[in-house]
């Protein structure tokens, strides 16, 4: 074994290589200043495809971003290989700032919230006529979960050749919602003239003919569609994970996303809905503190007495704010 003498030089020490490497550590990273732009596609594993110029990339998210999300929606900054080639795999090491997050929770009670969309504008909320039967109280939360998002809300009814329209057209008038009723049968142009330039996330619980539906709007890319079980009344999920997809010569974007049992408003608070009805909110400056806007007290019933608003208004904004209330089967 060696040994070293009293006058050992530097150069002569073995240093133990440390298994977190040499190189001392630093705070500062890369600023990719060169990195390109891209939009997230679907994520799928911790595998993100995001759309780079005319190319689709495969990525994964850089160490650095930590545990900070990436959605489809998600505008990127992209660095590594951009061929978008086979078995090639890019870094995703920037998330931009999103213009709007669409969010839902399990259920009321679950704390954790799900994003579902990043930069959308639009959420089409989808629901069947008929087979299965519509859903009042789901397309409510989901109205007050687009409100809180700052998306405009559209609501798609289908299957309008096993039952009419009317009716649940009707009760959505006072929202002043913008609404569309389609059959099996017929084109889909009246639903892609209200996507036109806008980025659409479509919402809807399973078997409603969501799929279909955005099938019918990009020809070219078809994913599975389902059925409805007739014991249970339910669709079957499909769609498994979201997908942004392109409506023909450039006529905007739609997003499909998994259908879902249920629509938990846990992450919204009530305060923040009555930001969707502008005719109603001067009137709450009169309210109690902390007001719920459906108590003894509320100022919002002198108002609407007092002719500055339409009193279905006042029983919408109502409705929506009891869903967060009241569990959807009641």
């Amino acid at each position: 074994m060696r040994r070293y003498g009293k006058h050992t030089d530097e150069d002569d020490i073995r240093a133990r290589p440390s298994r977190r490497g040499t190189r001392p550590r630093t705070r500062l990273r890369p600023l990719h200043e060169d990195a390109a732009e891209g939009m997230v596609l679907t994520v799928d594993r911790g595998r993100i495809t995001c759309l780079v110029e005319d190319r689709t990339v495969t990525a994964m998210k850089a160490r650095e971003l930590g545990r900070k999300g990436v959605v489809v929606g998600d505008r990127v900054a992209v660095v590594g290989d951009l061929s978008g080639a086979r078995d090639t795999l890019a870094r995703i090491v920037r998330v931009e700032e999103r213009t709007s997050v669409l969010r839902r929770t399990a259920d009321d009670d679950d704390p954790y919230e799900r994003v579902i969309v990043a930069n959308a504008d639009q959420l089409a909320v989808v629901t069947a006529l008929a087979d299965p039967e519509p859903r009042p109280r789901m397309i409510d939360r989901c109205l007050v979960a687009a409100y809180d998002a700052g998306l405009e809300p559209l609501l798609v009814l289908t299957k309008s050749d096993l039952a009419p329209a009317e009716a649940l057209l009707g009760s959505y008038a006072p929202l002043g919602v913008r609404a569309v009723a389609v059959n099996r049968d017929e084109p889909v142009d009246a639903v892609r003239e209200l996507l036109a330039g806008r980025v659409t996330a479509f919402v809807g619980h399973s078997g409603v003919g969501k799929t279909t539906l955005v099938n019918a709007l990009v020809p070219e890319r078809q994913r599975a569609t389902g059925h409805v079980n007739a014991v249970t009344g339910r669709g079957r999920h499909t769609t498994t994970s979201a997908l942004a997809l392109p409506l023909p010569d450039g006529g905007g974007w739609v997003i499909d996303t998994p259908g879902v049992r249920s629509f938990g408003l846990n992450h919204v608070e009530p305060g923040r809905v009555i930001l969707a009805f502008p005719d109603l909110e001067p009137g709450t400056a009169g309210c109690p503190r902390a007001c719920s806007h459906d108590e003894p007290d509320c100022a919002l019933d002198e108002w609407v007495a007092a002719g500055h608003a339409d009193p279905a208004r006042l029983d919408s904004l109502r409705r929506l704010l009891a869903t967060r209330e009241h569990p959807e089967g009641d």
